[in-house]
């Protein structure tokens, strides 16, 4: 990390800012880095605002260094790497101990549920999680379906309470901790993190949830980050005044339409089915949307990437007339379904042919004292109650399985 002395930046900011540009690697990640963790910041294209390059010069005495990123309590970061980053937001890197009764990775609603119902057992508790806490749900617009508020709730809110809730009952969680494996020893379950430092369990849940699946074509991995967004409520905001794509005639795909038409001129929302899948409701909601567009039957077929790393273009056909065009929007959203996060475990943990993780009645797998629950277990019906109700099952199913080991 460069150093940037400590530079006065004016006058207060009331959010995170950050220097950087489209063809910069770091401020890829870092924007990757800050969208995992549910950070809200502003960002500035030092090419698109060219003005900005005499701010990032003064901050690094003459050099121009991105990503340069300004906190509001006048501190910069420049170059940061992920564990600078994690310190800055006083993220919990590592545990307080070695050894818990039950570990849990996850921090959505079936594995905050979990650890609220194992540390109120008086079960000592370990939630590790890599991105923001609260998983998927946190990035979740609106729930209306979500028991106990009449009126709705934000996904930010409900993960939120969650949060608090489980820390009342003395849950400890890890924060931007990534699992690589699952092991055992015979008496202990042994999950290693990505830094190396290994923690052990009488029982360990899996409830990591799933992602969101990519288009798979042509500039797509390119632009992921720049152009290519999976998260309405992180990037919306930079799309003010400017024309969007939707990939995904889903609940997901209308949900996040409606959030983006905030700050879009115009939302179009594309499914390469021949009719939209999303609840009538939703649907309701977007046609009572002047500025959302919906278009079925497209195929996409590639995002046409100009020499800077932008979005030059969208390939589509028309797969009722075969007709191919180009389109134009500035940016795109895709929210075409999800695949399970079981990298880590699939080697020694039973899977079904998608990926997802097998388990018994009791929701145990296929590693004795390794439980799943939540969208990673086949046959979840990915809704965020079940999930909650799944991690509550789950707690249950190992305090049996704690009080059916023998002690020595």
């Amino acid at each position: 990390m460069t150093d940037a002395a400590n530079e006065s930046i004016g006058a207060p900011l009331e959010t995170i800012r950050m220097y950087g540009a489209a063809w910069c690697p770091d401020c890829r990640r870092a924007k990757s880095f800050f969208g995992e963790q549910r950070v809200h910041y502003e960002y500035i294209d030092i090419e698109q605002f060219p003005e900005s390059v005499a701010e990032v010069e003064r901050i690094n005495h003459g050099m121009r260094s991105i990503p340069t990123i300004l906190f509001p309590d006048g501190s910069i970061l420049v170059e940061p790497s992920d564990e600078e980053l994690a310190a800055k937001l006083d993220l919990h890197l590592e545990a307080s101990k070695d050894f818990y009764d039950i570990i849990i990775i996850g921090s959505g609603p079936a594995g905050l549920t979990a650890g609220i119902y194992t540390s109120r057992e008086g079960l000592s508790t370990l939630v590790i999680e890599k991105s923001g806490v609260g998983g998927q749900v946190g990035l979740t617009r609106q729930m209306d379906n979500f028991p106990g508020f009449d009126k709705g709730v934000s996904g930010a809110d409900l993960a939120d309470r969650l949060r608090r809730q489980a820390e009342r009952f003395g849950v400890e969680i890890l924060q931007a901790q990534k699992v690589v494996a699952i092991d055992d020893d015979g008496a202990y379950r042994i999950v290693r993190t990505a830094s190396g430092r290994d923690y052990c369990a009488n029982a360990v849940l899996i409830a990591t949830g799933s992602h969101y699946k990519r288009l798979g074509v042509r500039g797509e991995a390119k632009l992921i980050g720049i152009n290519v967004h999976f998260c309405a409520t992180c990037d919306a905001p930079f799309y003010k005044g400017k024309e969007v794509y939707v990939f995904g005639g889903g609940n997901s795909g209308f949900q996040e339409a409606l959030h983006i038409c905030q700050f879009a001129d115009k939302v179009t929302i594309l499914e390469y089915d021949y009719e939209a899948h999303a609840s009538l409701a939703l649907q309701q909601k977007v046609h009572d949307c002047a500025a959302i567009e919906i278009m079925t039957g497209q195929q996409v077929k590639e995002l046409l990437v100009t020499p800077d790393r932008k979005l030059d273009g969208v390939r589509l056909v028309d797969r009722r007339t075969g007709e191919e065009r180009i389109d134009h929007p500035d940016g795109v959203f895709v929210l075409i379904g999800m695949e399970p996060n079981c990298e880590p475990f699939k080697d020694r943990i039973e899977t079904d042919q998608w990926g997802f993780i097998v388990t018994k009645p009791t929701l145990e797998t296929s590693m004795p004292g390794v439980f799943a629950a939540g969208d990673i277990r086949a046959g979840s019906t990915k809704q965020a109650a079940s999930a909650a109700g799944e991690g509550a099952t789950a707690a249950l199913m190992m305090r049996q399985y704690l009080s059916q080991l023998v002690k020595v």
